[in-house]
Formats: structure tokens, C-alpha cells, sequence
């Protein structure tokens, strides 16, 4: 049996170029994880259900379990391990550290790249617009409204539905 055909595949993954062969059915979560040990993307449903995966295309949030990698030739991916800056986390990692916005940490990642994404978008003016924007993201642990708090924090705008139930970070909300 002849070996599956692969397809050049060029990537700039975290500022670094990649140049690389590849099968057409591995997807850009499995290249990621399996080919290239950037293990912060999650793969959770494997169905782009939970958002676990969600890493930057060209700055735009995607779930990475469901787009194949040799369809993002040529574009531009970050991913959680490429957000910080040495030691200088992302502003909305910092956000999510200083709102205490996890508890197991699996959905973390996505969670902090769909944030970046969301910012960069613009299109959510309040707490409530965030919360729906945000809603491709689970979080089985239930830590919504810190992160909500989170990404509000760090997208500059007010979150008014924490006034009644403050966030106290260490505790588990009720």
C-alpha cells in the first residue's frame, strides 16, 4: 500500500515560520498538539462544541478541531503559548490571573484566546454582549462570571452584573 499523499503546508505559528509536509486529514488542533508539542490548545469535544481548542487565525478566534491545517496554508496562527511576552503575560491573561477566572484550567486557553479575539473584533459594548460572544466557550467548572470579569476587565468595559455578586478571588461563587 503506497504511503497517503502529503501537501506542503507554510505556517507562522507564535512568530515563527514553519515549513512542513502533511497528510490532508490532520487537523490544525492535532498539528498543534501532536506534530509540534504547543499542548495549550485542549482538545475537548473534538466536535467544535466546547471552545477548548480556539486558538488566533490572522487574528480572528477559530475552533481548531474543525478546520483541516493544509486549509490555513500561509496564515498566521497564535496560540496561548504565543500571547505572553517573556514573562509579560497578555493583557488578557493577566485579567483572567487577576480575576481569578479558572478553577481546573482545561478551558483556560481557549477561553483567553477566544478573549483576544473577541477584543480585537469590537463588537461587545457590555457585560451582556460578552457573555453572549463568549458563549462558544464552556467552562465545566462554572466560572463564567470571572470570566466574564475577565474579559471585561480587560476589553475596558463596565461589568455592572458583578455589583450584586462580587467576584472574591479563592472562593468558589454560589
Amino acid at each position: 500500500m503506497p504511503a497517503p499523499e502529503r501537501y506542503p503546508l507554510s505556517l507562522r505559528i507564535n512568530g515563527r515560520d514553519h515549513q512542513m509536509e502533511l497528510e490532508a486529514w490532520v487537523t490544525l488542533l492535532d498539528l498543534l498538539r501532536e506534530r509540534l508539542n504547543l499542548t495549550g490548545s485542549k482538545k475537548g469535544c473534538d466536535h467544535g462544541q466546547c471552545g477548548a481548542c480556539t486558538v488566533l487565525v490572522d487574528g480572528r478566534r477559530i475552533n481548531s478541531c474543525m478546520t483541516l491545517a493544509v486549509m490555513q496554508n500561509g496564515r498566521e496562527i497564535t496560540t496561548i503559548e504565543g500571547l505572553a511576552e517573556g514573562d509579560k503575560l497578555h493583557p488578557v491573561q493577566q485579567a483572567f490571573v487577576d480575576n481569578d477566572a479558572f478553577q481546573c484550567g482545561y478551558c483556560t486557553p481557549g477561553q483567553i484566546c477566544s478573549a483576544v479575539g473577541l477584543i480585537k473584533e469590537g463588537n461587545a459594548k457590555t457585560a451582556a454582549e460578552v457573555r453572549e460572544l463568549m458563549s462558544g466557550n464552556v467552562c465545566r467548572c462554572g466560572a463564567y462570571p470571572q470570566i466574564r470579569k475577565a474579559v471585561c476587565t480587560a476589553a475596558g468595559i463596565e461589568d455592572g452584573d458583578n455589583a450584586v455578586h462580587a467576584v472574591v478571588p479563592g472562593t468558589v461563587p454560589a
